[in-house]
């Protein structure tokens, strides 16, 4: 199986010589973010930025707060948003954060950690799902989403002792 996150379907939804056109990962923080958090998220997304290619700039907005809330009305930890088939608009990803200081009494700091970065690696999946125009169900989204999500974090974790 091929996958996702490497491959080029996208090329034929999205033009790279195209006028204005921007690429990368790009990560930006609510002011009051736990600097263990910032630190951890930003190491995360330089090492994804260099094993991957993001053909479509996308911005990974990090909350400082316990849950958001989904166009659904759901509460969730992360959310994925584009313009379904319009990619001349640049999707953006918000990441829940505001729970970490729980999280770390709860299960420890490397265990909050990685919570938090296997959200943003489930969102980036449902980034590269869109980009390549994945016909899949919801619930076949959400598994994929999943299981790339703790694929993606074992790469990481062989880089490096702790999150």
């Amino acid at each position: 199986m091929e996958h996702i996150w490497t491959i080029e379907d996208w090329e034929k939804n999205i033009n790279l010589n195209e006028q204005g056109h921007r690429t990368s990962l790009r990560i930006r923080f609510d002011k009051d973010i736990d600097s263990e958090v910032r630190r951890a998220c930003k190491e995360f997304v330089s090492f994804l930025r260099k094993e991957y290619f993001f053909p479509l700039r996308v911005v990974i907005y990090v909350k400082n707060v316990k849950k958001l809330i989904a166009m659904d009305g759901d509460k969730v930890y992360g959310t994925f948003w584009s313009m379904n088939d319009d990619y001349s608009i640049e999707p953006h990803i918000r990441i829940a954060a505001g729970d970490y200081k729980d999280l770390c009494n709860k299960w420890g700091k490397d265990s909050a950690l990685t919570a938090i970065l296997l959200t943003i690696a489930h969102e980036l999946t449902h980034y590269f799902q869109w980009i390549n125009a994945l016909k899949l169900t919801p619930i076949g989204q959400e598994r994929q989403a999943t299981k790339y999500a703790r694929y993606i974090l074992d790469e990481y974790a062989e880089t490096r002792e702790h999150p």
